[in-house]
């Protein structure tokens, strides 16, 4: 039986017309190492959700990005037009319908401004959180991309000096 998450999910894939299964693991796939080691896929094809507070306007911002990557919250910031900071559990739960580690890109149940990492349209298959800690499904970037919404940006944190 899946959980009421995981329906959202699949609800809005199948409405969307995007054929793909969701797939539970009995160990947890809440960070990108760990769904990479339990799929078998590289950690940069992981469509990690990042989920920003937006302190003037208190909307929840959605970064898709890399399991390979870091955000650059003021990357995000300048893209946004407002300052951004951390989003505790609470807020993430009460704006998305998801608890952190299984925050899907799609299907929050307040719509998100939404930023996607430019690094993901480098593969051929992404996979993302289905709802729960432990649930992912596959997607080809440019289905991210339009069942977000999303805009495509540099959202990475620069690892050079």
């Amino acid at each position: 039986m899946r959980s009421e998450s995981q329906q959202r999910v699949a609800a809005a894939l199948d409405a969307a017309g995007i054929e793909t299964r969701i797939v539970e693991f009995d160990a947890s796939t809440r960070t990108s190492a760990d769904a990479a080691a339990a799929i078998g896929c590289d950690v940069a094809q992981i469509a990690k959700s990042v989920i920003l507070r937006a302190k003037a306007s208190e909307r929840h911002v959605l970064v898709v990005t890399s399991g390979a990557n870091r955000v650059d919250e003021k990357a995000v910031a300048a893209l946004v037009g407002e300052k951004i900071g951390r989003a505790d559990a609470d807020f993430v739960r009460t704006r998305t319908g998801f608890v952190i580690g299984g925050v899907a890109p799609i299907a929050h149940v307040e719509t998100p401004i939404t930023l996607i990492d430019e690094d993901l349209l480098g593969h051929t298959e992404l996979w993302a959180a289905a709802g729960t800690p432990n649930s992912v499904f596959a997607l080809a970037p440019d289905h991210l991309v339009a069942l977000t919404g999303g805009r495509v940006a540099k959202v990475k944190e620069d690892t050079q000096p």
